[in-house]
């Protein structure tokens, strides 16, 4: 199952395969969130400075382009970690008078470059902050439960010469032992193996975090960069269904049975004659 569920027990391998996943998206996204953001800004920008002169009209069908493209990768992203394809339409230019003016006029004029516009530009920030607050937390649990590994080789200077391998966990301005220290001071194997039990304690449940912001980040997504619902849709539906009336003009064209045997009376037959 390729899709972004939260589903399972903690400690299952679906659920760890789904965290993977999760992190996947937004650790991707930390990367090609800015270079998408810059892009279309970029063009956008530079498309709007030269509007107002014949130079901009080229510059509005390739900021339009640039905007399409960077909305494209964000879809096949999209569609490789949820498995589900982001449908899409954009408005056909006007042929009538064709060139780069008619272009430019339906690509602007189409919400689909809006709505595109609005997730590239106007959701980068609030997306890519709340992903980063997740990640360093999630990243940050992950480095504690393998501090044993690794807890002897970071070393610190303190007042007095005082050089002492381990992790600080707090505020040590006098040292592990010295005057006004708060947190604890991983300097021992016990010390390490007891942080790292609490670490994964901690991250087990955080994962659930994790899945769930790349799952609000996949929504925003796939709402602002698909087509929109047409309101009409379900009216359409109705009427190109099958109704009930192609059945009962098949039914008024059957001839009818017969209700009693003997002969029929016709044009042509004389009626039998009446019992006395």
């Amino acid at each position: 199952m390729n899709e972004l569920q939260l589903i399972g027990h903690p400690l299952r391998r679906a659920w760890w395969a789904t965290t993977g996943r999760a992190l996947w998206y937004l650790l991707a996204y930390q990367v090609m969130g800015w270079l998408l953001f810059s892009a279309a800004l970029t063009a956008v920008t530079a498309a709007a400075a030269l509007s107002i002169t014949l130079a901009g009209i080229p510059l509005l069908v390739a900021a339009a382009g640039v905007i399409h493209s960077c909305a494209g990768s964000e879809r096949s992203r999209l569609a490789a970690v949820t498995g589900v394809p982001v449908e899409h339409r954009y408005r056909e230019p006007d042929q009538t008078p064709p060139g780069l003016i008619a272009r430019a006029r339906a690509y602007w004029k189409d919400t689909a470059t809006w709505r595109e516009f609005a997730y590239l530009v106007g959701m980068f920030l609030p997306l890519v902050v709340l992903g980063c607050l997740v990640l360093t937390v999630w990243l940050t649990l992950a480095a504690g439960v393998t501090l044993p590994l690794w807890y002897w080789a970071p070393f610190d200077h303190f007042p007095h010469g005082l050089t002492v391998h381990g992790v600080q966990l707090g505020y040590f301005p006098n040292g592990p032992r010295g005057p006004n220290a708060v947190g604890v001071y991983v300097d021992t194997l016990p010390k390490a193996l007891l942080t790292a039990l609490a670490c994964l304690l901690l991250m087990v449940p955080f994962s659930y975090v994790v899945v769930l912001t790349a799952r609000a980040h996949a929504a925003v997504a796939r709402g602002l960069l698909r087509a929109p619902e047409d309101p009409l849709a379900q009216a359409k539906d109705l009427l190109q269904r099958p109704g009930p009336l192609p059945s009962l003009i098949g039914r008024t064209d059957r001839p009818a049975s017969p209700t009693h045997e003997g002969p029929a009376h016709g044009w042509g037959q004389e009626p039998t004659a009446r019992t006395r």
